[in-house]
């Protein structure tokens, strides 16, 4: 059976999502920028870019209540970095976006775009194998309540949950040739 998988596609990483997803069998990738596209997809990505930014344009373009409502509905979401911080409940020293997901995040967390990384680590929700992984001023979730299930931790830090049907990353997997958690995503 054939999903549409959208990539909220204001800012950020959308291209590198949309060639992931395109290399997934039974996917078709779309780019969501109106109603129709949020009313249209099978499950969402909002990639990492500016969360402030991203949250303001999905108020201009009306976007943002249907989302909200798509997502408490069931929709699959998954957050890469900027995404993470728009479907967190609560964010350390500023208003909440989205706050559909139970967690509390830490925005630029591993600091400035010079204190950007990459290292693999073995994340057993998605594969048995080490999976690359790309932070980029990267926040991390600092607590999370008791629904939401912790997938990986990096010194110290929580960089990946899952409560239900939302999916929240701190790294950047489309910024890698990997689609094992595009796959696992497309799964959900």
């Amino acid at each position: 059976m054939s999903k549409v998988v959208g990539v909220l596609s204001y800012q950020g990483s959308v291209i590198e999502h949309m060639k992931s997803l395109s290399k997934i069998e039974g996917i078709t990738p779309i780019e969501v920028k109106t109603l129709e596209g949020i009313n249209t997809v099978d499950a969402l990505i909002i990639p990492g870019g500016e969360s402030t930014t991203i949250s303001k344009l999905l108020k201009i373009f009306g976007l943002f209540e249907p989302l909200k409502k798509r997502i408490q509905d069931g929709m699959p979401i998954w957050g890469t970095c900027a995404g993470m911080i728009l479907l967190a409940n609560e964010i350390v020293g500023e208003q909440a976006h989205l706050g559909c997901m139970d967690i509390k995040v830490k925005r630029n967390a591993y600091g400035s775009q010079l204190d950007s990384f990459s290292c693999h680590k073995t994340i057993s929700e998605f594969s048995e194998s080490p999976l690359p992984l790309v932070f980029i001023r990267a926040p991390y979730i600092e607590s999370v309540g008791k629904d939401v299930q912790v997938l990986c931790q990096l010194d110290g830090h929580i960089v990946c949950a899952r409560q239900n049907n939302m999916l929240v990353t701190s790294f950047h997997p489309e910024l890698t040739e990997d689609i094992t958690i595009h796959e696992y995503f497309c799964n959900m």
